[in-house]
């Protein structure tokens, strides 16, 4: 075919993906072209690909501003996935004593082998109290502090007579796992009782029952996508508690006692986030005016993420995206920031004032940017 066909042959079907890759300019009939990316970010909507009849050897060369992160599908050398699992029990509740609330927050980074790279365990335990009338007796402003953030001050030293502190024990069990896919985890990290094997590494470090910590392991790997982490990021996970929203039961309606829990992992290099995850947890346990609980203290706890759909905001809210697509998009949005220019998203009444970032989140926004700010602290 003639040389000058081809060339225009091209620079039609170049013009034609360029539609969507407004203010884009592109070298044409050499060595690369422009077409629209769906995983860019608003405002950079462009990624630069070589064509295939560029010289060997001669690169593609993106115009300023038009390069874009990798589709996650077909993820860069180097590229791991970032996973996080939030694991809920109610199951210690108790009629007209408490809501017991038993969370494990579990973030990962894994290769596409399955091996993972590496991992965070933090722990919540905090209780609501209620007595025989339906009163609330715990201070509804009560700061909740994850294990981790206890430190020394949650006492398996002092009062369990433990050797290391739960927060050692969590991080000796998190580096067990670095390595190793979640086979190799589950086949060496417990036995049947579902503790450290005796006589083992790890039984050395963590004497407390490992098996659940395990099963949300292995739901962090379960979940894990890739959202921009590369092999070497720092990971990091957070979360921001609060029972404020539980009330007391009266005569003619029941009182609830509701734990509240935003949670995230992200992964970190040169102060700036490389991939976010966030997930949010709302569980509740009911009771009435005698203090006896009425929630299925069995049924499974799920998370928005879990809940999906589920969770109701296009059917009762008229909202355009579900929580978890609002969660994702914010995540997506906050990736490639650093802790100030998260901090500095403008904001009107809680919302996005940005207009492009309200087009995908519409929710308050202010409990994310608290949840950034305290991960990248």
């Amino acid at each position: 075919m003639n040389k000058k066909i081809v060339f225009f042959l091209t620079l039609s079907l170049v013009l034609s993906l360029l539609a969507g890759c407004a203010g884009t300019t592109v070298v044409v009939g050499e060595k690369c072209t422009c077409t629209p990316s769906p995983s860019a970010p608003a405002g950079n909507d462009c990624t630069c690909t070589p064509l295939p009849s560029a010289p060997a050897g001669n690169d593609c060369t993106c115009p300023s501003g038009s390069h874009t992160p990798s589709d996650p599908s077909e993820p860069d050398d180097g590229a791991v996935k970032t996973g996080l699992a939030v694991v809920a029990t109610i199951s210690g509740s108790k009629n007209a004593e408490c809501a017991d609330y038993d969370v494990t927050l579990v973030a990962v980074t894994v290769d596409d082998q399955g091996v993972i790279q590496s991992c965070v365990i933090d722990s919540i335990g905090t209780k609501v109290a209620f007595d025989a009338t339906g009163t609330i007796t715990t201070a509804l402003d009560s700061v909740i502090k994850t294990k981790n953030e206890l430190g020394d001050a949650y006492g398996m030293k002092q009062y369990a007579g433990s050797k290391f502190e739960w927060y050692e024990q969590a991080a000796a069990l998190a580096a067990y796992a670095q390595g190793k896919t979640v086979e190799e985890l589950k086949s060496g990290a417990i036995d049947e009782s579902g503790k450290a094997p005796a006589g083992s590494d790890l039984a050395s470090t963590a004497t407390i029952y490992l098996g659940g910590y395990v099963g949300a392991i292995e739901k962090a790997v379960a979940n894990a996508k890739h959202l921009g982490a590369q092999a070497g990021d720092e990971l990091r996970l957070a979360s921001t508690s609060s029972i404020a929203s539980s009330t007391g039961a009266t005569a003619d309606k029941a009182g609830t006692a509701q734990l509240d829990c935003d949670v995230t992992a992200v992964t970190v290099k040169d102060g700036a986030i490389t991939s976010c995850y966030i997930d949010s947890l709302q569980a509740k346990v009911s009771f009435d005016a005698t203090g006896a609980i009425t929630t299925d203290l069995t049924a499974p706890v799920k998370t928005k993420n879990e809940l999906g759909d589920e969770y109701g905001m296009k059917a009762y809210a008229n909202a355009k995206f579900e929580w978890y697509e609002q969660a994702a998009n914010f995540a997506a949005y906050v990736t490639g920031k650093t802790a100030a220019q998260v901090a500095g998203i403008a904001v009107s009444e809680g919302k996005p004032a940005d207009a492009d970032l309200l087009s995908s989140v519409t929710i308050a926004i202010t409990g994310f940017q608290a949840l950034i700010a305290k991960v990248m602290a």
